[in-house]
Formats: C-alpha cells, sequence, structure tokens
C-alpha cells in the first residue's frame, strides 16, 4: 500500500512539475538564464560581480523598453494597448 501512495505522489509532482514547465518564463527568468549562460566557465567572486553586473543591466535595459514602448502606444486603449504593450516589449 504505501508504495502505491508513493507512486501515486510521485506521478502526481512529475505532472505538476510539467504542467509549471509550460508556463512561458517572466523577463527576469528569460534575463536570468541569459546571464547564466554567459557566465559559463566564471566561478566564485568572478561569476558572483558577473551576474550582479548582467542582471542589474538587463533591469536597466527592460525599464527603457518600457518607457519606450509606453511612448509609443500613446493613444491606444484597452484590449489594443495591451496587445501592443506585450508585442513592444518582447523586441530586443
Amino acid at each position: 500500500m504505501k508504495k502505491l501512495v508513493v507512486l501515486a505522489v510521485v506521478s502526481l509532482a512529475c505532472s505538476m512539475s510539467m504542467a509549471a514547465g509550460d508556463k512561458p518564463k517572466t523577463a527576469q527568468q528569460q534575463l536570468m538564464g541569459t546571464c547564466n549562460t554567459e557566465a559559463t566557465g566564471k566561478k566564485g567572486d568572478e561569476r558572483k560581480e558577473f551576474m550582479k553586473s548582467c542582471l542589474s543591466d538587463g533591469r536597466k535595459r527592460q525599464q527603457e523598453r518600457m518607457k519606450s514602448c509606453n511612448v509609443d502606444a500613446a493613444g491606444k486603449k484597452g484590449d489594443e494597448r495591451k496587445a501592443f504593450m506585450s508585442e513592444c516589449l518582447k523586441k530586443d
């Protein structure tokens, strides 16, 4: 009986993790992944400083993009604005 319960729990956990993996990544998660990839080969304090700088630069770029898209979205309202902002913020 215990084996059956363990199997059910493991099965449920696996299906939940797959469902969570289907969600699109947030901008912060994407930035973390990019910085992490670029930090390959760095260790210790060097990696820590690189990640700090990379994440900080990424946030600044995102804020600048938000300001620019916000200006470009002037005059749009509701769903039209939401769709425009979504597409604009996805651009690099």
